[in-house]
């Protein structure tokens, strides 16, 4: 880290060096505030250390090795031989180590004050660190989020968290995988082309609950087509760990046997024990409640991140923090809705989305106000190279903008810088139909589904 501060006073006090903290510090200096920013581990946070970059990480690894597997079939001869988790984990951390030491030097070139420290707020522009009172004109807070578990489930021994999970030094010969959202699925991917037989208990109808229904369709396929089991519909009720493993125990009496258990059902707000309600600020459920603009209601207190109720995604926490700093400013900053921030799941297949999904644009527009266009990647000639399956699935205001993009196939996230583009500047399908897509991409076929959803499809 920077060094530790001698100074005091600043214009903008952060509580957290995660996303949505450091984004903020780094836009609030470009502003020409004085930053202080508190931070208890490491710069980065979880993104950097034990979220979003090992777990791609490990996704990488995956993917290698599946391609090693079917190497014959694109006429390579190689053979698969074994997962060496050893060397996994000192690529992750190679890579983590990189960053890390990258965004140090970024944050200490910048002039922002490290505050290195548990940090509590204890009044309406003051955090308390280590004994040492700092003072903020004004504070935001970004303390980020935790793996959850269940009321009564416990974690240790054979029952472990993503946190967990990242630094296993061996892989298991079979998993159960306690939750089928984004973080189910990306260990159950990984594990699965580990060589592990997994087996995934989520208690809602579908996998991937909040995607389109085809999305969800697309996906448990897949995974079946993979290997990799799934329950869903019926909620967990108990774990019992022996010296063999785990037996995991379903409200309607079912049960399975594994090696362990990966509680993967969500992360919580760190906001316990940190000063919050008694400096008056509103929490619901230990989430931080903030009107429009990321402002508590209390004195000159913004919050941004995993602690703000909604989605929960370090590129979320990167704008809100460089909301905050320019509301600060007075810049008045345009807001972006949850519904417009793109989301990946970084399974394979991947599933890249943005906007409303159709059911959802039913329940906003009337069922007669929306139209939807599917596009096979049967018919992409980067897709049918690559070998993946899939589709791109658009949902459109009828006679209006394009409000929702849904993609499901391998490397398809990929292609969602584009479609939140095409869905936050409310881009009709004519408009985009007449932008010229490379051949051959996989990107050809958002132009083919916005080609066909203006009513002149080229290959469809």
């Amino acid at each position: 880290m920077a060094d530790t501060a001698t100074a005091q006073e600043f214009d903008i006090l952060v509580l957290g060096g995660g996303s949505g903290g450091y984004a903020a510090a780094l836009r609030a200096v470009q502003l020409g505030f004085t930053v202080g920013l508190v931070e208890k581990a490491k710069l980065g946070g979880t993104c950097l250390h034990n979220g979003c970059i090992p777990t791609k990480a490990l996704l990488h690894s995956a993917e290698v090795a599946d391609s090693a597997r079917s190497a014959e079939k694109y006429g390579i001869k190689a053979t698969f031989e074994s997962i060496d988790m050893t060397a996994v984990n000192a690529y992750k951390d190679g890579i983590i180590a990189g960053k890390y030491k990258g965004l140090q030097g970024l944050i200490k070139a910048k002039g922002i004050t490290v505050i290195e420290g548990a940090g509590k707020l204890t009044g309406h522009n003051t955090i308390e660190v280590d004994g040492t009172t700092y003072t903020g004109k004004n504070i935001v807070l970004a303390t980020g989020s935790y793996s959850r578990s269940l009321p009564g489930l416990e974690i240790g021994g054979k029952v472990i968290t993503s946190d967990h999970a990242l630094t296993m030094d061996t892989i298991p010969s079979s998993a159960i995988v306690l939750g089928g959202g984004v973080i189910g699925c990306e260990f159950a991917s990984v594990w699965k082309s580990f060589g592990v037989d997994v087996t995934i208990i989520e208690g809602l109808p579908s996998l991937v609950p909040n995607e389109d229904a085809v999305i969800v369709k697309n996906l448990e396929r897949a995974f079946k087509k993979r290997g990799i089991k799934f329950n869903t519909g019926t909620f967990f009720e108990k774990v019992e760990q022996s010296d063999d493993g785990v037996k995991v125990t379903l409200a309607d009496g079912k049960t399975f046997e594994a090696d362990l258990l990966l509680v993967a059902v969500g992360r919580g707000p760190v906001t316990d024990g940190l000063g919050y309600e008694d400096a008056g600020i509103t929490l619901d459920r230990g989430f931080v409640i903030t009107n429009e603009r990321l402002h508590t209601g209390v004195g000159n207190i913004y919050a941004v991140g995993d602690i703000v109720p909604g989605l929960q995604l370090a590129h979320r926490g990167y704008q809100q923090g460089i909301f905050v700093a320019e509301e600060i400013a007075g810049l008045k900053p345009v807001i972006v809705e949850d519904v417009n921030i793109p989301k990946v799941t970084y399974c394979e297949p991947e599933i890249a989305s943005v906007g409303l999904t159709e059911k959802a644009a039913r329940e906003k527009l009337g069922d007669d106000r929306v139209e939807t266009q599917e596009y096979n990647l049967a018919g992409n000639g980067k897709s049918s190279i690559l070998g993946t399956g899939g589709l791109v699935k658009l949902v459109r205001e009828k006679d209006g903008p394009v409000v929702g993009v849904h993609m499901i196939g391998t490397r398809m996230g990929e292609q969602i810088g584009e479609a939140q583009l095409i869905v936050n500047w409310e881009a009709y399908p004519e408009d985009v139909a007449q932008l010229v897509h490379a051949h051959p991409t996989q990107n050809e076929s958002l132009g083919e589904a916005h080609l066909a959803l203006a009513g002149k499809p080229l290959h469809g």
